[in-house]
């Protein structure tokens, strides 16, 4: 607990800088630039602890997820994921920091708007479906390429785009520029360049203005609704 008695967050770390940016919201930024803000075991763990924590706070009415330099995410960390194969022990805590931060995301008590500062691929690309916006800036596209080594999430693609799409963007693992990705409902709104984290932070700044504990009930009316909930990683 902090000098206010709220619930601090234990495993943060630089790779992960939380900002209280007023009126009830919270910056997320990943921050590993340098390797395109991949997620290893850690990192996913103190991400989900942000999110569980966060959205317990009575404070806290909305978060804003974002990335440090030209990427959004470039999903898992390859070396850490290539070794699991190979370590067992290391695979158990790879997939369950994986099912915990999916979780986190996907049953957030808050509403979560994603601030897409650049591409969003393989398990960027799902971190970015779970949230509930997306915000977009020019430079900004998506892609699929796990299929070349690992299984896809589908289900949350699927909430946003249709079956049909998210099959083909799953087998196909073709880019989908910022223009279609606008078009077929993958991306909310487009800022101006350089200002997806404004307009995010604008939108997630409208939705805390509610009152609290209605929004908290959509949300989780959202999240019933997916029939996503309660499935583990390799389900989703």
């Amino acid at each position: 607990m902090d000098s206010y008695g709220r619930t601090t967050l234990s495993a943060v770390t630089d790779e992960l800088q939380v900002e209280d940016r007023g009126d009830g919201v919270h910056l997320l930024r990943l921050h590993r630039p340098e390797a395109a803000n991949a997620l290893s075991s850690a990192r996913r763990a103190a991400l989900a602890e942000a999110v569980e924590l966060l959205g317990a706070r009575a404070d806290v009415g909305a978060l804003v997820l974002t990335g440090t330099g030209r990427h959004f995410c470039a999903g898992f960390d390859l070396a850490e994921l290539g070794a699991s194969v190979e370590d067992p022990v290391l695979g158990m805590t790879t997939w369950a920091s994986s099912d915990r931060m999916h979780h986190a995301v996907l049953r957030s008590a808050v509403p979560i708007v994603c601030a897409l500062n650049g591409p969003a691929l393989a398990g960027g690309f799902d971190l970015a479906t779970l949230c509930d916006l997306r915000v977009a800036q020019p430079g900004v596209w998506f892609a699929r390429p796990e299929i070349e080594f690992a299984v896809p999430l589908f289900g949350p693609l699927r909430e946003l785009v249709g079956g049909a799409l998210a099959r083909e963007l799953c087998l196909t693992a073709r880019r989908v520029e910022l223009d279609e990705a606008l078009r077929v409902g993958l991306v909310n709104r487009v800022a101006d360049d350089g200002g997806a984290v404004d307009l995010a932070i604008e939108l997630a700044t409208a939705i805390a203005a509610r009152p609290r504990a209605d929004v908290r009930a959509l949300r989780a009316k959202i999240v019933a609704a997916t029939g996503l909930a309660a499935r583990p990683t390799l389900a989703l």
